[in-house]
């Protein structure tokens, strides 16, 4: 009870100074280390490519990072973001910092959601996957029931993919209980993954309805990791993806097609000329208005102003 009445103590703080300054603040999303993980050793670590991009490995103690956008006169929509990275690394900046601060111009309170990563010895993140020979042909995996999941006999990352999801879940549960302190309406409190992290918001969104139930989701580039089985309290769904993206476009589009068969909401943007990772980055091309076609979408349902 004390370490609970603690955790409670320093999140009210962390929500006040917040308040105050008007910037980003990162707590701890559990009282004490993560349910399922507290054995976990392995230091979490930082890279950084040369353009300034951060990844992060080895994550154990997930956080939420809190971005809030200038004072507005009512409550605003707002959005645990989950980065991706195979499940193995989170792409902090791309897919995770610029979001939200692009949400933050829109008048959008964001949440970058550091959810847990398979563990992994020195050394083991650095090391590339062998590329296949140049003439050996490549097939698509089969896709059922909308799981796109590369590696569904892999029992370490199934554990943490559920990991993720529970802490994703803890993530949209603590927006709506400091909706008050964040001006957050808690009506309007949804997920926005990219990659795995699109996988870890799917779940979220799949799992039993509660106070963990997001109100809409956006996956970008995110296929569902699990098989889907559309809640009859499904969210609204938003999806960007590239046309040539291995496996993942397939697996959009799966997911498109599930919710759509449930009858519930739903859109797709599938871009020419690119594959994986285009997050926040410019390339030139009608992908880099994604972003304008999903505040369209936010704005025509309502979630957005």
């Amino acid at each position: 009870m004390l370490v609970r009445f603690l955790f409670g103590l320093v999140t009210v703080l962390a929500i006040g100074s917040g308040a105050e300054a008007q910037a980003p603040l990162e707590i701890h999303l559990w009282p004490g280390k993560a349910p399922g993980s507290e054995a976990w050793t392995v230091t979490e670590s930082v890279a950084t490519s040369r353009t300034g991009e951060r990844t992060l490995t080895n994550v154990s103690d997930p956080t939420l990072s809190i971005f809030l956008p200038t004072a507005t006169s009512t409550p605003t929509a707002g959005v645990v973001v989950a980065p991706g990275g195979a499940l193995r690394l989170l792409a902090w900046d791309n897919e995770g910092i610029r979001v939200a601060q692009w949400l933050n111009s829109k008048g959008i309170a964001a949440f970058v959601l550091k959810y847990r990563t398979l563990q992994m010895p020195a050394g083991a993140a650095a090391a590339p996957p062998p590329l296949p020979r140049p003439d050996a042909p490549r097939r698509e995996m089969q896709i059922r029931n909308a799981n796109a999941n590369p590696a569904p006999d892999d029992a370490s990352l199934t554990e943490v993919l559920r990991m993720g999801i529970a802490d994703a879940q803890q993530a949209v549960r603590l927006v709506r209980k400091n909706a008050s302190a964040w001006r957050v309406d808690p009506n309007r409190v949804g997920m926005m993954g990219f990659s795995a992290g699109g996988g870890v918001a799917v779940g979220a969104a799949l799992a039993d309805r509660s106070d963990a139930s997001p109100d809409f989701l956006v996956s970008v580039y995110g296929p569902s990791l699990q098989d889907v089985v559309v809640p009859a309290h499904a969210p609204p769904l938003f999806i960007a993806v590239g046309s040539t993206h291995f496996n993942v476009t397939n697996g959009c589009l799966a997911l498109f097609a599930a919710w759509k068969v449930a009858g519930k909401p739903a859109e797709i943007h599938v871009y020419d000329q690119v594959s994986a990772g285009f997050g926040m980055s410019t390339r030139g091309l009608p992908v880099d208005a994604w972003t304008d076609r999903l505040y369209e979408w936010l704005v025509a349902r309502k979630i957005a102003s």
